[in-house]
């Protein structure tokens, strides 16, 4: 048995670990925030056309698209959205069985999520008679403010628990 190779190897073999832990993968960085993540800032956000609940129990869809401007990013989850009607806020939760994949944006590429909503009735306390909402990416802890213009939102026993939820990014164009 010679000893030169086995302190050769160790060695190696440690040097090889501390430069794997030194790389950076665009992970979690030290902040906690997903560092490949789309940020608000650095993608435009635009709310577009929406097919409008036109009355009380109608369903409602808000098409939301996301362009990146900068970097390569990644989409890797849902989109966070919160409805405010004066001090009431309310999330909006995911749409049941939505699967989110993870969607790599090339700067200038674009994704689209939607939001479905039951219209509430004028007046109703189990409703939300949101004016605004709020937009966040996954990994990021940054939000975009946007009117909602689209009614009132049905409520689910209760205006802080909005009939509304998020689906999942898709990719939009080729």
């Amino acid at each position: 048995m010679r000893a030169i190779p086995l302190t050769v190897t160790t060695v190696t073999a440690v040097a090889a670990a501390l430069a794997l832990t030194a790389c950076n993968n665009g992970g979690s960085g030290s902040s906690g925030k997903n560092s490949s993540a789309c940020e608000i800032g650095k993608v435009s956000i635009q709310v577009g056309s929406a097919s409008v609940a036109p009355a009380a129990g109608d369903t409602g869809e808000v098409p939301v698209s996301i362009t990146n401007q900068s970097a390569p990013c990644t989409l890797d989850g849902f989109a966070g959205v919160t409805l405010k009607a004066g001090g009431t806020s309310a999330a909006v939760a995911t749409q049941a069985g939505a699967r989110a994949d993870k969607l790599k944006l090339a700067k200038g590429d674009s994704a689209t999520f939607s939001i479905s909503y039951v219209r509430g009735k004028d007046g109703d306390g189990a409703s939300l008679a949101a004016t605004s909402m709020t937009v966040s990416l996954p990994g990021s802890d940054t939000t975009q403010s946007f009117p909602w213009k689209y009614g009132v939102v049905a409520g689910k026993g209760a205006a802080e628990k909005p009939n509304a939820a998020v689906g999942a990014f898709q990719q939009a164009g080729d």
